[in-house]
């Protein structure tokens, strides 16, 4: 296999269990770089979520974020791609999780970005703990969103500018997932942590937003290594020449790979570019 491009998903993958960059990652991404492949970020994050010490990699121009809703030319700054939500399917989505919180007797909360900056719920920027995030996410959630007290009516301020929506729900989200596919329409619907679903247009996911960058590089899915920990990387997986998983990935992620390296904290994207970049020019 000709490998000509490496998509990154970042957290629980590329990024260790404290949200951070290992130096042999580093080494290894920038190592690739170096070979004239194309090193692409794959991210369920919206651009300005994105960590520096990734960006701000010599060669590393291109990003899918937001789970594929949009896709960014990280050097110009600009969005070259995006899958816009419906204003329909807002709409239907805050009142299927309105109606279905209070039937339960639960709290969800509301995500959402606007121009690539990451807005929530105040309350679940105060405390994501007691919406279910895990209490090492609490940094990360604090520094990356910015805090509105009535999300909804923000929501609907921005309603036709939304490229993605993500619901904490925490225990509920399985039931929640269920009904928002029986009774909203044209959406996307996955998730990367376990009190998160994550829902772009129907044309939306990593997958989709790889494919539009590959054909404006002019490479072949084939050529395309993956890498990924969770529900949301694994029509990437799938897609890619070549699929692999970190040990840590959730079962169906797993499943979808075509090989399973060591765990982000072990280094398991270094592992295979490293293999990779000892390989070239031998075959």
């Amino acid at each position: 296999m000709k490998v000509k491009c490496i998509a990154l998903d970042l957290d629980r993958t590329t990024l260790n269990s404290q949200g951070g960059l290992s130096s042999r990652n580093k080494r290894a991404i920038q190592a690739a770089i170096d070979r004239a492949i194309h090193v692409v970020v794959a991210s369920g994050r919206p651009a300005e979520a994105l960590p520096a010490e990734i960006t701000e990699i010599p060669g590393i121009r291109y990003a899918v974020v937001s789970n594929g809703a949009s896709v960014w030319d990280l050097r110009k700054k600009e969005r070259i791609q995006e899958y816009k939500l419906a204003p329909e399917s807002v709409e239907q989505l805050l009142a299927v999780s309105a109606k279905a919180a209070s039937d339960w007797g639960i709290e969800v909360a509301y995500e959402i970005p606007v121009n690539g900056t990451a807005y929530a719920q105040a309350s679940y920027v105060e405390d994501p703990v007691r919406y279910g995030a895990r209490a090492e996410s609490i940094a990360y959630i604090q520094k990356t969103r910015r805090p509105v007290d009535d999300i909804q009516a923000f929501i609907q301020e921005h309603i036709r500018e939304l490229d993605c929506m993500n619901i904490v729900v925490g225990e509920r989200k399985k039931e929640l997932w269920d009904k928002i596919l029986e009774e909203v329409e044209d959406i996307y619907v996955t998730t990367s942590v376990k009190q998160l679903l994550e829902i772009t247009h129907k044309d939306g996911g990593k997958a989709s937003g790889m494919r539009f960058l590959l054909e404006r590089l002019g490479i072949e899915a084939g050529q395309l290594l993956a890498f990924g920990d969770g529900d949301n990387d694994k029509e990437l997986l799938k897609m890619a020449g070549l699929g692999i998983a970190v040990e840590n990935a959730v079962p169906g992620c797993k499943e979808a790979a075509d090989e399973i390296t060591l765990s982000n904290d072990d280094d398991g994207v270094a592992v295979v570019l490293e293999q990779l970049l000892d390989q070239l020019g031998t075959g």
